[in-house]
């Protein structure tokens, strides 16, 4: 009778045990979970988010070409009034239409490479503008590690500087696109390029510096 009862203590020992431990366990394997996935964003190292975006085009028309993307020159604009002409398309102006569009070049302004900073990261960094205000920072041949919360920084600190001067002094062209692969960002007219000098790909959540490229 004594080792009976003792048997059903012991079960039933066994059994609250296991209703505080279940649910505690439970509770450790979701708080992980949020904290791996939701909070250190640790998939990121395992997948990489690939980009290709071709070069800006500006309001201008002005393309990656240099030339305007609807320019027309004489000698189309000439055809293009015979054509109409013998359609019985009335012309008000044939000498007006034949005038060609004007070329809004694309230059570069500044450019510089990407160097190394807490993650490997290459490619280069240039700014386009059409001859008007509009400007672009363009990645090109660019790859840095995947992570959580990247955004692109323009800087006042220099590319080699602490991590922690990075964003005293900044503008923040929005989130990174793709760790991978070709890329655009539009820099609004009142930004100084000759005092935020420095891109760099900046952790939000953690604030390290992925790495970065000194505009020249």
């Amino acid at each position: 009778m004594q080792k009976r009862a003792r048997a059903s203590a012991i079960v039933n020992f066994i059994v609250r045990q296991w209703k505080v431990t279940v649910p505690a366990i439970a509770g450790l394997v979701a708080l992980f979970a949020w904290l791996a996935f939701g909070h250190f964003g640790i998939q990121t190292l395992f997948f990489d988010d690939k980009v290709n975006e071709a070069p800006p085009v500006f309001a201008s028309g002005a393309g990656a070409s240099g030339l305007a993307s609807d320019e027309t020159t004489v000698d189309v604009a000439e055809e293009i009034n015979e054509v109409m002409a013998d359609e019985g398309v009335v012309i008000e102006d044939p000498v007006e239409q034949s005038k060609p569009v004007m070329e809004a070049e694309v230059l570069t302004l500044v450019d510089g490479t990407f160097i190394d900073r807490s993650h490997p990261t290459k490619g280069r960094a240039v700014v386009l503008n059409d001859g008007t205000e509009q400007r672009f920072l363009r990645f090109e041949d660019f790859a840095t590690d995947n992570g959580p919360d990247l955004n692109v920084y323009l800087s006042a600190a220099p590319a080699n500087a602490p991590a922690g001067d990075f964003d005293d002094d900044f503008v923040d062209l929005g989130d990174l696109e793709g760790n991978i692969g070709p890329q655009n960002y539009e820099i609004e007219s009142n930004v100084d390029l000759e005092r935020y000098s420095t891109v760099v790909i900046w952790c939000v959540r953690f604030g390290v510096a992925f790495g970065a490229a000194e505009l020249s």
